[in-house]
């Protein structure tokens, strides 16, 4: 199927980009599920299940309690602003370590 693009004007030409992306989409998610069916079949040819090969449900992972961490760090400027020490250094913190002061001195 042959389509003639330079006749098309700029609304027609994004509806056949999307109609297009939308195809490409659907044909890798049969292609996808087609390959995860051969898996499958070969795992139990071989006699063993998907869990035996891959362990426990799938996706499934331990995950950490991932509660909050007391602070460690408070602003002498504004006593609400508190870093626990943990990810990206707040900007007030570099601020006050820039103006001369030490980490143990904002240390609470």
């Amino acid at each position: 199927m042959a389509v003639d693009i330079k006749n098309l004007n700029h609304n027609q030409l994004n509806d056949l980009i999307s109609k297009a992306q939308a195809r490409q989409n659907e044909l890798r998610k049969e292609k996808v599920s087609k390959l995860r069916e051969k898996i499958h079949a070969l795992i139990k040819a071989e006699g063993y299940s998907f869990e035996d090969i891959f362990g426990g449900a799938r996706g499934a992972k331990p995950r950490r309690s991932g509660g909050t961490v007391a602070p460690k760090y408070r602003n002498p400027a504004n006593p609400e602003q508190v870093w626990s020490g943990r990810g990206k250094r707040p900007r007030w913190f570099n601020d006050a370590l820039k103006a001369g002061k030490k980490e143990k001195d904002l240390a609470i």
